[in-house]
């Protein structure tokens, strides 16, 4: 039911919906379904377009949460515009990527997205600038790091969290697409010199074009093993774009070493949603069998609503699979073994000249889960 909600075009809604409806359906259940996955607002749109086969007591529950929804969406809409414009007014170039940017790009309406937070893509050397001026709008970091950690996290993570006065883990700031032991080196610059122009709530701003979109939302779908039917709702859409360069997608896909990636996120989308996928992806992107049966094993884990536990060795092996070169592979496992982070920097506290000694903390702890695993 989620699913045949969650397809894109609406005319293909109602034609999966109205036997759907027909059956016992649990309607707490499905709600809370919906926002586990984050698409209670297409849900909302869906059956509002069948009402007469929903109960209208369920509808309005809907509706409720939904106008929760659009408050939240509004008020991010007025904090990212708030933040946007006090760095651009001191030169500091600053891109939202997900949050209502997306909602406007891909949907045109902040409501029909699921707010969550703000993510604002940065260049990792105006972090420092960058965390002083959103102190000064009343954002604190959510993780406290020390200078020594700070400087390594800028090098070896991607995002710092800053709770805001309307809540924890309000606004993120993102200086890279994963964390470096993934192995995929994205390059951010790039991503800057592509940004085309959105609007937020009217407001103009700078966001990833559509392509390099593509590839950043796969990947970060990927990292979370494409737990939320959400992240593919967004993939269906963005490929649905007539003006996407395939050529281009293909090239910076193929240098990523994320073809399998791109493969799988596309495969599970059209599985799920019924979205199409353009010839001309079709026709650049080689055959994968391993890709097929990936995605036929993310689609049995999202129907499945198993939690995907990202710190176990199962997790850390589909990592691995999903990577088409053997190079790329290699490199990942060095990275995730050779790479210390909050986890170590928390877990033992060191001096500053001991610094160096987490390389060994971080070797001892994965020693360690994988004698447990």
């Amino acid at each position: 039911m989620l699913a045949a909600c969650s397809a894109v075009p609406f005319e293909q809604k109602r034609n999966r919906l109205l036997p759907l409806l027909q059956q016992p359906i649990r309607w707490q259940r499905l709600f809370a379904l919906a926002d586990q996955h984050g698409t209670q607002p297409l849900l909302y749109q869906a059956l509002s377009g069948v009402e007469e086969a929903v109960p209208a007591e369920e509808l309005r529950f809907l509706e409720q949460s939904c106008r929760t929804n659009l408050h939240k969406a509004l008020l991010l809409s007025r904090e990212l515009i708030r933040i946007v414009e006090r760095l651009s007014a001191l030169g500091i170039d600053v891109m939202p990527y997900k949050g209502p940017a997306l909602a406007e790009m891909l949907y045109g309406d902040i409501a029909l997205r699921q707010s969550g937070d703000i993510d604002l893509l940065i260049h990792s050397q105006d972090f420092a600038r960058i965390r002083d001026v959103i102190r000064e709008l009343g954002y604190t970091p959510h993780q406290h790091m020390s200078e020594m950690e700070e400087h390594a996290y800028l090098k070896s993570g991607y995002e710092c969290a800053f709770d805001g006065t309307a809540g924890p883990n309000l606004l993120e700031l993102q200086w890279a697409i994963q964390p470096r032991f993934y192995a995929v080196d994205f390059a951010m610059d790039g991503v800057f010199q592509r940004a085309v122009e959105a609007t937020v709530a009217g407001q103009p701003m700078r966001t990833p074009s559509p392509a390099d979109l593509l590839l950043i939302l796969s990947l970060h779908a990927a990292k979370h093993a494409w737990w939320r039917l959400a992240w593919l709702c967004d993939i269906a859409q963005l490929i649905s774009l007539p003006s996407l360069d395939w050529r281009w997608i293909k090239s910076q896909a193929e240098d990523l070493g994320v073809v399998r990636i791109l493969r799988v996120t596309m495969l599970a989308a059209n599985r799920l949603l019924e979205a199409v996928i353009p010839g001309a992806a079709q026709e650049g992107l080689q055959e994968d069998a391993a890709a097929v049966a990936l995605a036929e094993e993310i689609m049995t884990q999202i129907v499945s609503e198993a939690a995907v536990d990202v710190e176990s060795v199962a997790y850390f092996r589909l990592m691995m699979r999903l990577r088409e070169r053997p190079s790329d592979r290699l490199r990942f496992l060095t990275r995730l073994v050779f790479t210390p982070g909050p986890g170590e920097w928390q877990a033992v506290r060191l001096p500053r000249p001991l610094f160096p000694l987490y390389h060994a903390v971080r070797i001892s702890r994965l020693a360690a889960k994988l004698v447990g695993a």
